[in-house]
């Protein structure tokens, strides 16, 4: 089998995304008040605090920024042989009548932002949920949609989007592998 790769977002690319993300998630809230940054992991735990950096660079305000672990409210736990091991949960306060602004490195199907949205009403209450990503590639399989959206990719389905931050691959880098 042969592989393509292709360069989506360099790193440079990645850091000019979440700058613009971070301005767009203040504009659309008026500000910071009552915001609470969610990421799920691994690579949406570091978007969020980075755009948590970011933001305090642009509003000079620290944003309460967290993870939260969707793995045991997805719909296909079911059917895996094993279970996946835990990751982080850390949701920073009470998150009753909050903005929550929820990461993921790529939107694809909508099932763990679905899975993540149950965590998060097990919690409290929250005024709104909105959804950030680095990238939206599509064939959504749930009525999810991103309100802030670093890049859309429309993809096929035998095409594969992989996101590499700094934090956890060593590099920022968006690619699509093909393969054929």
């Amino acid at each position: 089998m042969k592989e393509r790769k292709y360069v989506i977002l360099n790193e440079r690319d990645v850091k000019r995304t979440i700058t613009r993300l971070s301005h767009e998630i203040i504009e659309k809230n008026k500000g910071t008040d009552g915001i609470i940054l969610l990421g799920i992991p691994t690579r949406g735990r570091f978007l969020a605090k980075r755009v948590r950096d970011c933001i305090m660079e642009i509003e000079g305000v620290k944003v309460p920024t967290g993870a939260i672990d969707a793995t045991l409210y997805r719909d296909d736990i079911s059917r895996k042989d094993e279970q996946p091991p835990l990751k982080e949960m850390d949701i920073p306060e009470n998150i009753d009548d909050k903005k929550i602004i929820l990461f993921d490195d790529v939107l694809f199907t909508g099932r763990t932002i679905r899975a993540a949205m149950d965590v998060i009403m097990d919690f409290g209450r929250p005024m709104f949920i909105q959804l950030a990503v680095l990238v939206d590639r599509g064939h959504r399989e749930l009525p999810i949609k991103a309100d802030f959206i670093g890049k859309n990719l429309p993809t096929s389905l035998k095409e594969e989007v992989k996101v590499s931050l700094k934090e956890c691959d060593g590099k920022d880098e968006v690619v699509i592998r093909e393969t054929f």
